[in-house]
């Protein structure tokens, strides 16, 4: 990991048309003056107690054509600059851990304003603007001993929980934080249109009823057992009742003062986002200052668009193939939702669910374009090389491709299911995808674009151990049979997130469950008949480790091989093969045969209440690797979406740093991706890209009306750079 280099974030002023110099605070210790141009506010920030450092001021203006905010850390000495905003009016306060809101004050860029902060009366008004994982690590998860669940006739647990661990993960990673996050004030309330009811069991049966997403909910939280609405209105009726959390988050600090966020709306009040995409990942200056793409999934067909240049945000409508292509629209709502009555607020035939910019600047859609029944070429019977080796005949998701030059659509019907999806740097631009279920995908982009056959240019293969070991794909068992030691082995696992190795070619993917772990696939000459796959399992069950760490949500690598995932125990795992001593196929290739290949890093943030394991309560949905530095951090840097920490969340030479959202409360992120508009221009050419994805926007801060938004991070040599 490459430490931070300082020679592109050199305060650059020279260019401003106005330089304004405040004289330090009285009694202070000769502190420099704060300095800022005409498009600039600056200040001090003193409270009570004098200068209060650590605190964020936010800038917010509804003048321009979509709702913009900035917000900025104070250093050690209260000072703060609010770099770079464009001509309007602002509204700037002060919010910071300790503290309540102070009053908001009216001004434009070019002024220099002074803030006073109001410190929180008392520690229940302190605690409103703690992050989400402050309040959700009061939950009281089962201890150990009430593993494996009895069910209905016992402790409520379901007995398909066998651990503790397997519960976690369905408190965490793969339940409702899959969607929502939990700890905000929306989710540890029960809204008043809910009840009044007996319990707070009672309340949380009400809730997962609640709106288009019911049918989801009530299976999330069943799979636990009934005990599990008892631990959510355990959870709630506490807070109801004063109960707080158990210590104040700290402040940001070192690197995470020099953090500089800008926020804008770009979508419809109904409809949720899951991601975004701002550039190409292979070459980072692709689409530079360019508009930035974003998947509303299972909310709308349209894609929304901000110019960040101008501070537009639009949109565009995803087409479909066939017109029977069902809808999220049918989906049934089990009981009212608190904000939106009976109303089916979603209706999309395409649910977009991730996007990713080529080298021309085209986005490129995993969407739906006709009913799950594949078309014959991918069935058995078919001339198809990959449909012979495995053949297809439901999947998903297929493919959309938007030219914003043409601004035209082309669908790809593809017969294998897509997720997610990575171009490789090679010379057929392969696009490969997650989602296939148990078979991995790709599309010839390079021969799709020459030939415009979506047949010919598409391949895909099953998912193949090399049990017997010789070093190429054979005859092989198939999942539900027992190892035969003179053949391969077909394993019914698959991949969710996805990334090609810029090291070697190979393919590697997250793989879900407990304990999960992480597929590498070595495609040969002809991949539908002689990729291999290896499986590492998550080194979950050593109880001499020192953390031990399960279930993976989405994942990246870095330009040296290394796979990163987030882990539903509370820990970014690290995935190194170079590490491994033993062999890596024959009959016991099973999974277990690298621990060593793993590294395990705790998140920030506190644990379960009472839980003594390793890691944190933290509930990461997805981990992307700056290989080119585009925030300016060093190549190869990870990071994961802090979703219950209101953050993105970078790992510095094995430490964090915590790139917090104060406003609104309730940032959750699904993905992000870095892009470099200008590599000349310092920290304000470089930055991340992400955007509010919960699949609940109306639970952020400011409720029903609030419009999913997507932000830039930037981090700049100091607090005070212009």
């Amino acid at each position: 990991m490459q430490p931070m280099k300082m020679s592109y974030l050199k305060l650059t002023v020279a260019a401003a048309a106005l330089m304004v110099e405040m004289p330090s605070l009285a009694g202070a210790q000769t502190a420099p003056a704060v300095k800022i141009g005409a498009t600039d506010i600056g200040g001090v920030v003193t409270g009570d107690k004098g200068p209060e450092a650590g605190v964020w001021v936010i800038a917010e203006t509804t003048d321009l054509a979509t709702k913009f905010a900035k917000i900025v850390v104070t250093d050690d000495r209260g000072r703060y600059v609010l770099p770079a905003l464009p001509k309007a009016n602002y509204t700037v306060w002060v919010r910071g851990y300790g503290l309540v809101d102070s009053a908001k004050v009216m001004t434009a860029p070019g002024k220099l304003v002074n803030l006073k902060a109001v410190t929180a009366p008392n520690a229940k008004a302190a605690a409103a603007y703690y992050p989400a994982i402050s309040w959700y690590s009061m939950i009281k998860i089962p201890d150990k001993k009430e593993f494996p669940g009895t069910g209905p006739n016992g402790n409520g647990i379901a007995p398909t929980m066998q651990n503790q661990q397997q519960y976690l993960d369905n408190v965490k990673t793969d339940g409702c934080f899959t969607c929502h996050q939990l700890g905000s004030l929306a989710t540890r309330t029960i809204p008043k249109e809910f009840g009044p009811f007996n319990s707070g069991s009672d309340a949380w049966k009400r809730r997962v009823q609640a709106g288009q997403a019911s049918g989801s909910m009530v299976n999330a939280i069943s799979r636990m057992g009934s005990h599990a609405y008892d631990m959510f209105g355990d959870w709630t009726d506490r807070i109801a009742e004063g109960e707080l959390p158990a210590a104040a988050p700290p402040r940001p600090q070192g690197l995470e003062r020099n953090v500089v966020i800008s926020v804008w709306d770009w979508a419809e009040a109904k409809h949720y986002l899951h991601d975004e995409i701002a550039t190409d990942r292979r070459n980072p200056t692709v689409n530079a200052y360019g508009p930035i793409y974003g998947s509303p999934e299972d909310s709308t067909d349209i894609v929304p668009v901000l110019d960040p240049a101008k501070h537009i945000a639009s949109g565009i409508t995803v087409p479909v193939r066939d017109p029977k292509t069902q809808s999220s629209k049918t989906s049934p709502i089990l009981a009212p939702s608190a904000y939106w009555g009976e109303e089916a607020i979603w209706d999309s035939q395409t649910s977009v669910h991730n996007p990713m910019l080529d080298e021309l600047g085209r986005v490129w859609l995993t969407s739906r374009i006709r009913p799950v029944e594949t078309p014959d070429f991918c069935r058995a019977g078919s001339s198809h090389p990959s449909a012979k080796a495995f053949p297809i005949d439901r999947s998903g998701r297929q493919l959309s491709v938007y030219d914003p030059k043409t601004k035209k659509f082309t669908l790809i019907n593809t017969c294998y299911g897509t997720h997610h999806l990575q171009f490789a740097a090679d010379a057929n631009h392969t696009l490969w995808t997650s989602g296939g279920g148990q078979a991995l995908g790709w599309l010839n982009r390079k021969m799709f674009d020459e030939t415009g056959d979506e047949q010919k240019s598409q391949g895909w293969t099953a998912l193949v151990l090399d049990t017997n070991g010789n070093g190429k794909r054979d005859a092989y068992v198939e999942p539900n049979l027992p190892v035969d030691p003179t053949k391969d082995k077909r394993i019914a696992s698959g991949f969710y997130g996805i990334a090609p190795n810029p090291a070697d070619g190979s393919i590697w993917g997250s793989a879900l469950g407990m304990p999960g772990g992480v597929l590498r696939v070595v495609l040969g000459a002809d991949p539908s008949n002689t990729a291999l796959t290896e499986f590492f399992e998550v080194p979950w069950d050593d109880q001499s480790a020192p953390m031990r760490g399960y279930s993976p949500r989405g994942m990246d690598i870095d330009r040296q091989g290394i796979v990163w995932v987030p882990l539903a125990s509370g820990h970014m795992g690290s995935f190194d093969r170079r590490k491994c001593k033993g062999t890596l196929n024959g009959p016991n290739a099973t999974g277990k045969h690298c621990p060593e290949g793993w590294t395990l890093y705790a998140f920030p943030g506190p644990q379960f209440a009472g839980l003594n394991e390793s890691g944190s309560a933290e509930a990461s949905y997805y981990t992307w690797v700056d290989q080119h530095n585009t925030i300016g951090l060093g190549n190869d840097v990870p990071l994961a979406t802090g979703n219950a920490n209101d953050a993105l969340m970078a790992l510095v030479d094995g430490k964090w740093v915590v790139m917090r959202v104060p406003y609104p409360m309730g940032f959750y992120a699904k993905g992000m991706d870095g892009r470099i508009d200008d590599a000349n221009a310092g920290w304000k050419g470089r930055g991340l890209w992400s955007t509010y994805g919960t699949r609940a926007p109306f639970h952020s801060e400011g409720g029903k009306g609030t419009p999913s938004k997507v932000l830039q991070f930037q981090i700049r040599p100091d607090p005070l750079a212009l």
